[in-house]
């Protein structure tokens, strides 16, 4: 099976970055070989780039329509990111990758360092280079925080792609996580109405992990919010659900940059990821009809 790399940008960037202009200018025109200093600088200059990039493997889409074969390892995932979201082959628990470390939150509630040989059916990373941040204070519900996400996402450009760190004392916190699917594999708003497991924690503290996706993704992701939480002390965690805090603190990377990869994989090619699914996005994430 071979992986597909698709590269893209942000169809529209109000704030200039550095890197976007470093990998349009990377490269000798001269016809000259490069120097060794040219080709550090070169090397560097990538290296900041990809820092300044969603690194997506398939599509939400194809997740939901029931595609849960790994396309990548979480080895390889991690030189792509050190925070982001998934999940594993066959929907097997909830991903949190943290401060470089990839975390999976199984069905029965426990939490676990994720093997390097486990494999990955779609996650979004990035390298996590903090642009601002806010205290936020007396939320209610997951609206409530949505609410003051989106105020920093127009204030800083709405069509750029977000991760946040949020940390603090949460006293309500309401996640999910899934039991493992096996072939033949069900779409997942039906595998969650059997295999979905939900968990109501008090006064927990830990870190959600927030992805933002700006409206044009609707085809790839889901445009807005998508929560991740785990616990400081690793051993709670999933798809958030529902939340209520007095007071927290999120910091935020704002990224310009996206990659895709996919695969080659006879099932994935079969399938139709036009097809409009965005009621079922919204069941799985929301657990709303």
């Amino acid at each position: 099976m071979k992986k597909i790399l698709v590269i893209l940008l942000a169809a529209a960037m109000t704030v200039p970055f550095a890197a976007c202009s470093a990998q349009q200018q990377s490269g000798n025109n001269s016809g000259q070989p490069e120097t060794a200093a040219a080709q550090t600088e070169t090397k560097s200059a990538q290296t900041e780039t990809d820092r300044e990039t969603i690194y997506q493997v398939a599509l939400l889409q194809s997740l939901t329509q029931g595609y849960y074969d790994g396309i990548i390892k979480v080895s390889e995932l991690k030189e792509h990111g050190d925070i982001g979201i998934g999940t594993f082959e066959g929907v097997n628990g909830e991903m949190i990758v943290l401060d470089g470390t990839v975390y999976q939150a199984l069905g029965d509630g426990t939490v676990q360092e994720a093997a390097d040989d486990k494999t990955v059916p779609f996650s979004n990373v990035t390298f996590f280079d903090k642009d601002g941040g806010a205290e936020l204070s007396d939320i209610n519900d997951v609206n409530a925080l949505k609410e003051k996400l989106n105020a920093m996402v127009e204030e800083n450009g709405k069509n750029l792609f977000y991760f946040v760190k949020m940390s603090g004392t949460f006293e309500k916190m309401n996640v999910r996580s899934e039991i493992k699917q096996e072939k033949p594999y069900k779409t997942l708003d039906k595998a969650l109405e059997t295999d979905q497991r939900e968990f109501n924690y008090d006064n927990i503290t830990g870190t959600v992990v927030a992805l933002y996706c700006p409206d044009y993704m609707g085809g790839l992701n889901t445009p807005g919010w998508h929560f991740h939480f785990i616990s400081d002390d690793k051993t709670k965690g999933g798809h958030l659900l529902d939340l209520q805090f007095a007071k927290a603190t999120a910091e935020y990377d704002a990224t310009p940059g996206f990659d895709m990869c996919l695969t080659d994989n006879g099932d994935f090619q079969k399938m139709e990821l036009s097809k409009d699914v965005s009621d079922a996005i919204k069941k799985v994430e929301t657990n709303e009809e």
